[in-house]
């Protein structure tokens, strides 16, 4: 690929990802908005139409892997496994 095709590559990438962010800000502005008429409704669910919107609270158990290596640095460090990975970034 030539210099002049990379950069116009690279300027797509750009243009595309500003579409994707300002297609992000859109939808939770939506979303923000179907929320907000949920509770106003003081209801976790919504029937409108064909549609079910739900806005519920989920309680989930995760692990507190800060405070485990405060109060077991050894045992935590003897259960790391280094990961590789690639990390691609265009500035």
């Amino acid at each position: 690929m030539t210099t002049t095709e990379v950069i116009k590559k690279v300027i797509e990438l750009q243009e595309l990802e500003d579409m994707l962010h300002e297609l992000n800000a859109e939808i939770d502005s939506i979303k923000d908005s179907l929320k907000q008429a949920l509770n106003e409704q003081h209801s976790e669910e919504l029937i409108v139409g064909t549609h079910v919107i739900r806005y519920t609270t989920v309680i989930s158990n995760r692990f507190n892997s800060t405070e485990f290596k405060k109060v077991m640095p050894e045992v935590y460090k003897a259960y790391l496994k280094p990961v590789t990975s690639k990390r691609f970034t265009v500035a």
